[in-house]
């Protein structure tokens, strides 16, 4: 299990490894066009849905709590096209790669 830290007083959001793996790549990949974006996360136990505005000048870290996970590029790109939606980035569930 993966934490998103967000924010300089850091908030921090539970994620499991392969989820954030693959939306660290999104997020990195805006940023690094100075490009902001949204960020939708859902508790799959409570439903509580959190939703934060990410932009190149706030602090983000990314904790792991064990190696990379392979990357599922089709799914990568699923979440580059939600990122890239009015809705933002939100976690769709993985498609089985063919």
């Amino acid at each position: 299990m993966g934490t998103l830290h967000y924010g300089s007083t850091p908030a921090s959001f539970p994620l499991d490894d392969r989820d954030l793996a693959h939306i660290e790549l999104v997020i990195l990949a805006k940023l690094r066009r100075r490009e902001s974006l949204s960020l939708a996360l859902i508790d799959e136990k409570t439903s509580l849905r959190q939703s934060m505005w990410i932009s190149p000048d706030v602090t983000l870290r990314f904790e792991y709590s064990g190696p990379m996970p392979e990357i599922n590029r089709l799914w990568l790109q699923e979440l580059i096209d939600t990122a890239n939606s009015p809705g933002g980035l939100r976690l769709v569930p993985e498609p089985v790669p063919s």
